[in-house]
């Protein structure tokens, strides 16, 4: 099953389950930092697949796209987990996950705009990766029984000011601009991934293939991921986990390729679909 939060005809967010080209409300999505409506039918021990419409269905096609997850807990990004990224970037492969957190401020949907101010940075660059909602709470959990507690998987675009991650040495407030965490289109749930394992995952910059690998290159896999996690953390249901990017950044390409005004940037899994936005300079 497929889920999307997206704007109805009355202009209200509301999340929604994606059937036959319409999306059927299941509940509003709220405008309140801090709340989500995934999150909170997770925690509630609900599932959304049986939960009640909250209004009528309408068209899947013209409808605006809002963050799959517009509020976690937590996003946690990994770095450094394909092999041939920590080469390009001459980075040594770690032996453990590396991860940070990205604020839920940065998130913003599929067709919406990345924005950035040239004064501010000039080397923003894409970074394709896969991502798991979190639909079960998990704490100190084994790997074999991981991939349990994931609700599903989507698309997101770890967008980064390369000059202020150089400059600043850690990556928390490099990708967290406002508008640096495109999400989605859409969360497709676990049981319609037979092995988050074996996904294409490609970035396309205004039409070209920049990046193109297999999850399967992973150095960490998905289960890895939410075993080690949640030796340190609790993992709450609606957390979003994104697994890192393959090879292929703007930073590593000689000369450097960096997004710019009027780009169009599209991130696809193949599987889930193309999380698709264009890139603004503003004032």
């Amino acid at each position: 099953m497929r889920y999307a939060t997206l704007v109805g005809p009355d202009k209200k967010a509301y999340f929604c389950r994606i059937k036959e080209g319409t999306a059927e409300p299941i509940a509003r999505a709220y405008e309140r930092p801090g709340l989500d409506p995934l999150r909170d039918l997770l925690e509630a021990g609900r599932n959304p697949a049986r939960v009640r419409t909250v209004r009528k269905a309408f068209p899947l096609k013209g409808a605006r796209y809002k963050p799959a997850v517009t509020a976690p807990s937590k996003i946690i990004a990994i770095g450094l987990n394909y092999l041939n990224h920590a080469r390009e970037t001459g980075n040594e492969v770690p032996k453990a996950p590396m991860s940070w957190c990205k604020y839920t401020s940065s998130l913003i949907g599929s067709g919406e705009l990345i924005k950035y101010r040239p004064s501010d940075s000039t080397k923003i660059d894409y970074e394709c990766e896969l991502a798991f909602v979190m639909g079960r709470r998990a704490r100190n959990v084994a790997r074999k029984n991981a991939l349990e507690h994931v609700f599903g998987y989507t698309c997101c675009n770890d967008v980064t000011a390369r000059d202020h991650q150089r400059a600043e040495g850690q990556f928390a407030r490099s990708k967290s601009f406002d508008t640096f965490t495109p999400l989605g289109p859409v969360i497709v749930t676990a049981d319609e991934i037979d092995d988050p394992q074996k996904l294409m995952i490609r970035t396309r910059l205004n039409g070209e293939v920049m990046q193109e690998e297999s999850t399967g290159d992973m150095i960490f896999g998905c289960a890895e991921l939410i075993a080690y996690l949640s030796r340190f953390m609790t993992l709450e249901p609606g957390d979003v986990v994104s697994t890192g990017t393959p090879s292929g950044v703007g930073v590593a390409r000689k000369p450097p390729v960096y997004m710019k005004n009027g780009d169009t940037v599209e991130i696809e899994i193949d599987g889930i679909g193309t999380l698709k936005n264009r890139v603004r300079a503003i004032k």
